[in-house]
């Protein structure tokens, strides 16, 4: 977990699935979501309470995803992550990224043990931040 070979290949990937992602501009899911749109990733917002959100549709549970992401970037409180670590394993999806402030040790041995990239406490936009500036996003 959070190996910064890790970090740096999931730096790479295209398409986002966004798992908490609100439409509260000054929320962090909005503004690292926005920021992350902003550099040319493809968003796909997870959240059943919302319709759309940063000009691209909103779906329910990454089962309802129309394609499979690169990338499960999560802003939810560290009891969700278990389910969502599940549902990845149904579907086949290898990385997970748990935002900065989240940690869930259990769920990350979980995805761990099926093949699934972890890094977790880590914010996303920041450390894209950090390699661009570095020149090496």
């Amino acid at each position: 977990m959070n190996e910064p070979e890790t970090i740096a290949a999931m730096l790479q990937a295209e398409t986002i699935a966004v798992v908490g992602l609100s439409s509260d501009p000054t929320k962090p899911s909005y503004y690292v979501s926005r920021y992350l749109q902003s550099v040319g990733k493809k968003i796909i917002p997870v959240n059943p309470s919302i319709e759309a959100v940063l000009g691209e549709p909103s779906y329910a549970s990454l089962r309802d995803l129309p394609k499979k992401p690169d990338l499960v970037n999560v802003f939810r409180l560290p009891k969700a992550i278990p389910g969502i670590v599940d549902e990845m394993v149904g579907l086949g999806l290898e990385r997970l990224w748990v935002q900065h402030g989240i940690r869930n040790e259990e769920a990350a041995q979980v995805a761990e043990a099926h093949r699934i990239a972890v890094v977790m406490d880590r914010c996303i936009m920041v450390e894209h931040r950090m390699r661009a500036h570095q020149g090496r996003a």
